[in-house]
């Protein structure tokens, strides 16, 4: 029973060492993520948190039913680097006035680019775009909306309208 609390608390050492020196979204801002739940998984070089996720650096916020964190494999010479995010379940993203929403949501982290789908939707204070894929450059500040490319026809307008790229923009 000892060695599995020494086991967990060395594994949360670990993560926290491997994260919060590695640039996440912010190149040196500290990293916090709070769960009900952290299951580290070594041999797979990632950790899954579920429950209520919440996660934040500097600017940028997530918060996701499940996040699994991706980081490459620790060698001598080499820190370990987060490689990718992966969300799931009612995902939703700020930076600034940014809100990104989806089903999930995958961080490239070498790209900096986030990816949103299934049912994605983006804010700008009050003007809103949706589409099947959002993708969100971090440092660049900007996005693509990609609608679903079903070539089918048949159905109502509103059907073949749903697979199509949405903006409602409000004049200041």
């Amino acid at each position: 029973m000892k060695n599995k609390h020494l086991h967990s608390l060395l594994c949360l050492i670990l993560f926290f060492l491997t994260f919060c020196g590695a640039p996440l979204f912010a190149a040196s801002a500290p990293i916090t993520i709070e769960a009900d739940h952290m299951t580290s998984l070594e041999e797979e070089n990632n950790v899954l948190f579920t429950g209520n996720v919440d996660a934040a650096q500097a600017d940028v916020r997530i918060r996701a039913d499940e996040m699994t964190v991706y980081y490459t494999a620790a060698e001598e010479s080499k820190k370990q680097e987060v490689k990718r995010l992966k969300c799931i379940g009612n995902v939703e993203i700020t930076r600034g006035e940014w809100l990104g929403t989806g089903k999930v949501m995958n961080y490239l982290a070498k790209e900096r680019k986030v990816i949103l789908s299934g049912g994605a939707k983006a804010w700008q204070g009050t003007n809103l775009v949706s589409g099947d894929t959002i993708i969100y450059y971090l440092d660049e500040g900007r996005s693509e909306v990609v609608g679903s490319r079903s070539s089918a026809t048949v159905g109502t307008d509103e059907e073949k309208k749903s697979g199509r790229v949405r903006a409602t923009l409000t004049p200041q």
